[in-house]
């Protein structure tokens, strides 16, 4: 299993974003989360296996038809303790 946490940078919030995501991750069968950030990014926890995972990030550096994403900075992490995907408060 591969799990990735993603800072997502650009024009990501208010423009759907975080919805399309958990639908995407959804459809893809990765768990995980998605929460704004205070400083105007989008963080996300993806994970799953390597081929859905990896699939879910190409779509992140895409976005939905009003993104504008500028950069995208991952890490490995832990994978999250509950499954399914979700959404989570603004940090």
């Amino acid at each position: 299993m591969k799990a990735r946490l993603l800072r997502i940078e650009g024009r990501v919030q208010g423009v759907g974003y975080r919805d399309w995501l958990i639908g995407i991750a959804r459809r893809a069968g990765v768990s995980g989360w998605v929460r704004n950030r205070t400083d105007g990014s989008v963080e996300a926890l993806l994970s799953g296996d390597e081929a859905a995972v990896g699939q879910v990030l190409l779509d992140c550096r895409r976005g939905p038809p009003l993104a504008r994403v500028d950069r995208i900075t991952e890490s490995f992490t832990d994978p999250p303790e509950e499954p399914g995907f979700v959404r989570r408060p603004t940090s």
